[in-house]
């Protein structure tokens, strides 16, 4: 017998007994309605289809009948299809919100969901493991953010490579993203110039202890506050507090945050037929990170930001690479690899054996500073692109 045969012998044994007693005027209408777990005005249809129809008139009317809101067969063939043929390997969410989106479908989630695994074109969701309680979010914008790298194999056909994120602790607003070859101090200023630059400098910023956020004296030890990396030097000339993570679990948020990208970000970069990097960071940051964090960002839990304005800050001179160098006999700077031929300058003859300062640029250029003096410009390859003489 079919469970909705059964329900419908049950309730009709229970209105019989309730009618008989009804009609013995134990109770009245109202009362009657109650045990039976319906409105007045239903007992007394029921009482009528009862007398017309016998215990046929109680039957569902609905059973037997397509649900107005059931999806018609030629669109779930189409979404079959389309899953399928394009959309192999999304969640159910993923999905759904792209048939939405892309294909004007009207249905909801949990249908899609639920067809999916039908087809066998899904398996059903894990069994979520023991509940932890998650650290509070800190309750406005710009009091801390996140920033870490995720290697995953980002574009089709091409080698795993970083995502680098920066990201908001109160909202989960990303604020920066972008692919490059390997994570590294480059491309921590990279993140955080954008940031910065976008949003003002925050309170601090919670990464975890990899070796261009951090000087570990020992492996698994803890971190040497007192010799600071380039990260660590930049964010202490700008009042930042850096906070150091000491396990991928407490770095919880920003993990959740990476699964979410490896299954989204990938499919949305196929779908739109991307494969070199420059092309995938335009799309990431022009068309991707908007969708991401209308989708999924939450509100703050206080009104109003943290944030304090970068306005008067030299960002590109603070967030980039600083190393001092002595001069050699011949007037240049070895730095890198690369070879930087100081020109003639007023402020001396010469910088034979002086000590003078190299910054490397988040974008491979670099320059050379005699105290607060830039006394010269240079591309990645070393070539001097701006004479000796400017003022830093």
């Amino acid at each position: 017998m079919r469970r909705s045969e059964a329900l419908q012998g049950v309730r009709l044994i229970k209105f019989r007994d309730v009618l008989g007693r009804y009609e013995a005027s134990e109770f009245n209408q109202i009362e009657a309605a109650e045990l039976l777990g319906i409105s007045e005005r239903t007992f007394r249809r029921w009482c009528q289809r009862f007398e017309q129809d016998g215990e046929t008139g109680l039957a569902d009317r609905r059973l037997g009948k397509a649900s107005g809101k059931r999806v018609p067969s030629d669109r779930s063939e189409e979404v079959e299809a389309l899953y399928r043929a394009r959309y192999g390997g999304f969640t159910a969410r993923h999905f759904h919100e792209c048939l939405v989106r892309d294909h004007g479908f009207n249905w909801g989630y949990t249908w899609t969901k639920t067809f999916l695994q039908s087809k066998g074109l899904l398996a059903p969701a894990r069994r979520r493991g023991a509940h932890r309680r998650k650290r509070p979010r800190r309750p406005l914008p710009g009091m801390m953010l996140h920033q870490d790298g995720s290697r995953h194999a980002w574009l089709v056909g091409q080698d795993a490579m970083d995502l680098i994120v920066t990201m908001d602790d109160a909202t989960s607003e990303i604020y920066s993203a972008f692919l490059v070859p390997e994570e590294g101090t480059a491309s921590t200023f990279r993140g955080l110039s954008e940031a910065f630059a976008a949003r003002g400098l925050p309170l601090s910023l919670y990464t975890d202890r990899g070796s261009h956020y951090f000087h570990t004296p020992e492996a698994g030890g803890p971190v040497d506050r007192k010799t600071p990396t380039q990260v660590g030097r930049a964010l202490a000339q700008l009042g930042i507090d850096h906070i150091a993570a000491h396990s991928p679990q407490a770095r919880g948020r920003s993990e959740r945050m990476f699964r979410t990208l490896q299954d989204r970000l990938p499919k949305e970069l196929a779908l739109a037929g991307i494969a070199g990097v420059e092309a995938a960071n335009a799309f990431i940051r022009d068309v991707y990170l908007p969708a991401h964090n209308a989708r999924f960002a939450v509100k703050a839990e206080q009104e109003g930001s943290a944030f304090v304005s970068a306005e008067g800050v030299d960002l590109r001179e603070i967030l980039c690479i600083q190393e001092e160098r002595q001069v050699s006999n011949d007037n240049t700077v070895s730095f890198h690899r690369c070879r930087l031929q100081i020109q003639p300058s007023p402020l001396r003859a010469h910088f034979v054996k002086a000590r003078v300062k190299v910054r490397q640029y988040c974008d491979g250029t670099h320059a050379i500073f005699y105290g607060p003096r830039c006394i010269g410009r240079y591309d990645a390859a070393g070539t001097l692109i701006e004479d000796a003489g400017k003022a830093a």
